[in-house]
């Protein structure tokens, strides 16, 4: 590994194969930017949505029915965070092997995978959740406070399936790039900001589940 350029930072890192693909990254700061505008959306988004079932919970409406939560919720929870623990493994991996450091990229492809069939279990896992509320006899319109869990929880995973994608994404052009010269490179950023995505839906479930399990 050489300084291509005598720049620091990893823009100036070259692999002794001299093969810049894998490091190239011209359009770190723009995806690093466009991420944190996304999240600060989602976060407006969510607040927005907590803020209302806390004003409607606190209306005195008598049709505020305490629902028993689904058990499963808890298990799903355990698949979330460990799939934000196999990321940050895999996310090392393929640093180590952009920069040259790591030729196999067996290691770096498992966590990927794992991180990705984690989420997987993660999305059935809230369609199993949404069954066992139905055997309730709790649909969306039955009273506001299934109507919020189905909103809050809906909503969450239509952004964790957004998250599945950047990480198929990020697998596929890992896979690619190590075979074909034709492939556009996977960039550092690319892969910080899937990261920083995920890790962001993990923290928010966390919070949506303490808010469920408060007000619900």
């Amino acid at each position: 590994m050489h300084d291509g350029n005598g720049g620091g930072g990893f823009r100036g890192l070259v692999p002794e194969t001299g093969d810049l693909r894998a490091v190239a990254d011209p359009k770190g700061e723009p995806v690093r930017t466009g991420i944190w505008v996304g999240l600060a959306a989602i976060t407006m988004t969510f607040a927005a949505l907590t803020s209302a079932l806390y004003v409607r919970e606190g209306s005195g409406y008598s049709d505020w029915t305490h629902i028993t939560l689904p058990p499963i919720l808890v298990f799903n929870t355990l698949a979330l965070i460990a799939s934000s623990i196999t990321l940050e493994f895999a996310r090392h991996r393929v640093a180590d092997s952009m920069r040259g450091k790591q030729r196999d990229r067996a290691p770096a492809m498992l966590w990927l995978n794992a991180t990705l069939l984690l989420g997987l279990v993660f999305v059935a896992g809230q369609y199993v959740a949404w069954l066992q509320l139905r055997a309730q006899g709790l649909y969306l319109p039955t009273n506001p406070n299934s109507s919020f869990f189905y909103l809050l929880t809906g909503v969450h995973a239509v952004h964790v399936l957004g998250g599945l994608g950047g990480l198929t994404r990020v697998i596929v052009k890992f896979r690619s790039t190590a075979s074909s010269i034709l492939v556009l490179p996977l960039r550092r950023s690319t892969v910080d900001a899937t990261s920083y995505y995920w890790h962001f839906m993990g923290a928010l479930w966390v919070y949506l589940l303490f808010v469920l399990w408060l007000k619900l």
